[in-house]
């Protein structure tokens, strides 16, 4: 609480008789209620708020254990290449040959996935069943590969791989796209 100073009754000035001057009083202010309300209302904000959750994609990876092989037809697949300046080299299939790029547009690999998705639908009867590779050169960036990860949850993708790229793949990269001699399935 706040105090003041006051001046004892019968004091006089120092200077004996003469001008009754009057004594300069001193406050003083008690914060200790201050305090105690300072730590209430922290306390209460703590106690009301909610702290937000880190949002994380789920990423289920196989047990080391388990090799399940299962056939994969050419039509379902398409590679995808993230290279530096965040360019991205695509082919259909399993054999690497006449690549195309994209970007990260929404009109760019989103919609060629969409478009791989309508192509499997047709010839598969399940848009669900495309399954995309995505490996990345040595150029890509950490941010390039959280953007695929994030197309293949805008575009709804269930069935996505991460593989270190092939030697023909580099090859056919430094060449714009194109390889000398068309590879043969393996």
């Amino acid at each position: 609480m706040a105090d003041i100073q006051t001046p004892e009754k019968g004091s006089h000035s120092k200077h004996g008789k003469g001008k009754v001057r009057s004594k300069k009083m001193s406050t003083r202010v008690d914060f200790t209620p201050m305090v105690d309300l300072a730590f209430l209302l922290i306390s209460f904000f703590m106690l009301t708020t909610t702290l937000n959750k880190p949002v994380a994609m789920e990423l289920n990876m196989p047990k080391k254990d388990e090799q399940v092989k299962t056939d994969v037809k050419e039509s379902q697949v398409i590679n995808l290449l993230l290279d530096k300046d965040d360019k991205i080299w695509y082919y259909e299939g399993q054999v690497v040959y006449d690549m195309k790029t994209t970007n990260y547009a929404a009109d760019g690999v989103r919609e060629v996935l969409y478009d791989k998705q309508k192509d499997v639908g047709r010839k598969h009867g399940n848009p669900e069943k495309m399954i995309v590779i995505i490996k990345m050169t040595e150029g890509a960036s950490y941010k390039n590969m959280v953007d695929i990860l994030d197309e293949m949850d805008i575009t709804n993708t269930k069935i996505y791989a991460i593989q270190d790229i092939a030697d023909l793949e580099v090859e056919a990269i430094a060449n714009g796209g194109k390889l000398d001699i068309v590879p043969t399935p393996q």
